[in-house]
């Protein structure tokens, strides 16, 4: 008998009618076969935040102005985030890393943010590739990085946030590239833009990818990615290749993880294996992104903070999973008959 076999039979014989659990039997079934085992567990959560400004933020295409990004990342240290507040409230060990933030952070000051800048910034893909192969790389080796930091602190299970104004831009164009989904659907309000300002958004994106579809003639997948992305999307796709490769539980956000696990999917297939979706989130283009990529998320709560909020909300029903796949009895020992 295979380990999944083996783990549906455990799942069949708890004592409840069989299927009644839902999801929670999915849920428990990914996470043992992470594992490679029929008693998985969950060992001290950790959330990475990384954060990185966009050169295309300076076309309009967020209501948000580019120094929130920074007046966040200082607002997590305060704890006054809602990622700090879910983190608390959830047991995770959070983990601030600036990749690429237009702001020069006191390190005495600002100690609670892990120093990893690449640039302030991206460059501007209306006109040129965000980054260099280099700075790809150096992203996503930070993203590896802190993955083992957490691995060795004991960590089974990784959710991952950001902070960078403006994208919800490159994660509108990934979609569109590796999904084949018209533009117009793939964009959205970001951070509340109205109308005129969505209508203004689509002409730059769409203007950014006709430029980049003249100049792409042999492209990898990766040049594609680094093309568009901020580096703290990179640094995050590099966590989830990593964490992948560990046999972590790998909690995905919103519109924009989900746009970063797409992009991981290109580079290594096997990374959705390790994939749970926490959230459908309130970003346009978000549900048909989840619909392509055959990924069906545990909540639907409206939200679209960002952050990792939505993967940390959804936590629990991972729990929960794990606990009732591990704790309750099945019908023989119950002495229940198992009538199915």
């Amino acid at each position: 008998m295979d380990l999944r076999q083996a783990i549906q039979n455990k799942i069949d014989n708890l004592n409840k009618p069989k299927g009644s659990l839902g999801v929670l039997e999915e849920v428990a079934m990914q996470v043992a076969l992470i594992q490679q085992t029929l008693t998985p567990e969950l060992r001290h959560p950790a959330h990475i935040l990384f954060g990185g400004d966009h050169g295309i933020e300076r076309e309009g295409v967020s209501l948000s102005p580019r120094e929130v990004t920074w007046q966040q990342m200082i607002n997590y240290g305060r704890g006054g985030g809602g990622v700090n507040v879910l983190c608390r409230q959830h047991g995770f060990t959070l983990r601030i890393v600036d990749m690429g933030v237009d702001y020069d952070f006191d390190p005495v000051q600002h100690a609670h943010i892990i120093p990893r800048k690449i640039a302030y910034g991206t460059r501007n893909f209306l006109y040129e590739a965000a980054m260099t192969a280099a700075e790809w790389e150096r992203a996503l080796a930070v993203g590896r990085e802190q993955v083992d930091a957490c691995y060795a602190e004991g960590s089974n299970v990784l959710s991952l946030g950001e902070m960078g104004i403006g994208n919800t831009s490159p994660s509108s164009v990934l979609m569109h590239l590796f999904l084949d989904i018209p533009l117009p659907q793939c964009v959205g309000a970001g951070s509340g833009l109205d109308a005129a300002g969505i209508s203004h958004k689509l002409n730059v994106l769409t203007e950014a990818v006709n430029h980049y579809r003249a100049v792409s003639q042999g492209f990898t997948a990766a040049d594609t990615i680094r093309y568009f992305v901020g580096y703290e999307m990179v640094a995050a796709i590099g966590a989830m290749l990593r964490a992948a490769e560990l046999r972590m539980v790998i909690l995905v956000d919103g519109f924009i993880m989900t746009a970063c696990m797409l992009a991981a999917e290109q580079l290594s297939p096997a990374v959705r294996e390790c994939a749970i979706f926490g959230h459908c989130g309130d970003e346009g283009g978000h549900r048909l992104m989840l619909n392509a990529m055959h990924a069906w998320p545990l909540l639907h709560l409206g939200m679209r903070l960002g952050e990792g909020t939505g993967a940390l909300c959804a936590y629990p029903i991972v729990e929960s999973a794990v606990h009732l796949l591990n704790e309750m009895d099945n019908f023989a020992h119950a002495e229940i008959t198992k009538y199915f």
